[in-house]
Formats: structure tokens, C-alpha cells, sequence
């Protein structure tokens, strides 16, 4: 039907190449499906793939001896995960943590220049008049809970960008995906908590370290460890859980 498509011209043309995209809906579909639940509104991901099936109609050069669904496939894969690249991948905190995180960044920038030093949590709720688990769950909302974009690269030796995972089932991406399967059980957890993940796993302080912010001892803070994950455990399952 392509090989026909591009033998013709004018609305005959374009009869030809509508088809093709009806009769290959269903492929399109499939292809966003695959990344439901991963920072984009169903009906964008849907449009998208769309969009990448029409390109790959237009596009096709049956000529070339390669199939059209061998084509399309990437094709539309392809527009996927441009669309994730230009408008970010991320799980966003309530709106209040949003607006007093911007208040605590200001706060923290006006300290800094002030007395040399960045201020503490304790300082910082001091500052700006509010509880000290206000400070740590902005803190920790914000930066553990927000993956910046599927162009960030790993960390570790392992500098593949998230958009060359996406998609595939590696342990690349499901390291992606248990980030965003966790951000909802993590705003679960008490302010205290959500700063103790942050700082183990996303800081990458060791438990010493972690004890000696908080005032408390190792061993305290490796039971607050066990715990924590044991709670992460029981609300999404060990696989989303490193």
C-alpha cells in the first residue's frame, strides 16, 4: 500500500498513507503503553505515538526492502522519547513543600552570604518561622522525589542516559522506574525519615555521617535504615526497593 502511496500523488497519496496509520493504530498504542505511569498524561503519550506513526507512514521508502512495522517501531519509539526529553520526567511534591522549598532556598542563599556558612535545618526553620519537619520534608520532597530528566547519566561508571534505557527491560531502567514507583510510598514517610533516605541513598552519607546530623548514634540510625525500607517494602514490593 506505501509502494502505492509513493507512486501517487495528491489526496490519492494521502488516502493511501491515512490507511496505513488506521490499520497500524493498535501498534502505535502498544508502543505507548509501555511507559504509562512514568511522569507523562496518558493522552500526550498517545498523541505522541500517534504523531510517530504519521511520520513513519509519510517517511517509509518501501524500496529500501525494509517492512513498514520494522520501520514505524522505532520511528514512533523514537518520538516517545524525544517528547520525555523536552518536558522533563518528574514526580512533584504537594504544592505548599513546592512554594516553602523556594522559600528555604532564598533563605538559605540570604544565611550563606550573611555568616559564611550554610545554615542548618534548625536555623533555617528558626529563620522562616516554621517547624523543623517543615524544613526537612521541603528539603527531602524536592530533592529526593523529583527525577530531573531522562538525559541525566548515572552515577558509578554507569553514564548511559536514562532515553537510551527507556523503554527496555534492563536494570537501567528499572532502577528509573523504582524512583517513581518509591516518590508516593516515600511522602509516607514521617519528614524524618524522607531526610535519612535522602541523605543514605541520595547524598551518599555514610551511616556515621547520617548520626552525627541528627544527633543520634550509628546503630541508631542503622535501625532507622531497616526499618524505613521495611516500610517501602511492605507498599510497593521488594523489586522497587534496593
Amino acid at each position: 500500500m506505501l509502494r502505492r502511496a509513493a507512486r501517487s500523488t495528491g489526496q490519492q497519496r494521502q488516502r493511501l498513507i491515512d490507511e496505513v496509520v488506521f490499520l497500524h493504530l493498535r501498534l502505535a498504542e502498544s508502543i505507548a503503553r509501555r511507559y504509562f505511569g512514568r511522569g507523562i498524561e496518558r493522552d500526550d503519550l498517545l498523541q505522541v505515538a500517534h504523531l510517530g506513526l504519521v511520520n513513519a507512514a509519510q517517511r517509509f521508502d518501501a524500496d529500501r526492502g525494509k517492512d513498514f512495522v520494522s520501520f514505524a517501531v522505532p520511528t514512533i519509539t523514537g518520538e516517545v522519547k524525544r517528547y520525555f526529553r523536552d518536558h522533563g520526567w518528574t514526580v512533584r511534591p504537594p504544592r505548599r513543600v513546592q512554594e516553602l522549598h523556594a522559600r528555604v532556598t532564598a533563605a538559605t542563599a540570604e544565611i550563606s552570604q550573611a555568616k559564611g556558612a550554610a545554615p542548618t535545618p534548625a536555623e533555617l526553620a528558626e529563620h522562616l518561622g516554621v517547624e523543623l519537619d517543615d524544613i526537612l520534608e521541603a528539603s527531602a520532597s524536592h530533592e529526593c522525589f523529583t527525577v530531573a530528566s531522562i538525559d541525566y547519566r548515572g552515577t558509578g561508571g554507569d553514564e548511559t542516559p536514562l532515553a537510551e534505557t527507556l523503554g527496555e527491560d534492563d536494570d537501567g531502567f528499572s532502577r528509573a522506574e523504582a524512583v517513581v514507583a518509591l516518590a508516593p510510598a516515600c511522602r509516607e514517610l514521617k519528614p524524618r525519615d524522607r531526610r535519612i533516605l535522602y541523605l543514605r541513598f541520595f547524598k551518599g552519607w555514610t551511616q556515621q555521617e547520617i548520626a552525627k546530623e541528627l544527633g543520634v548514634t550509628q546503630m541508631q540510625v542503622s535501625r532507622l535504615l531497616a526499618r524505613i525500607l521495611g516500610q517501602l517494602r511492605d507498599r510497593v514490593g521488594d523489586s522497587a526497593v534496593v
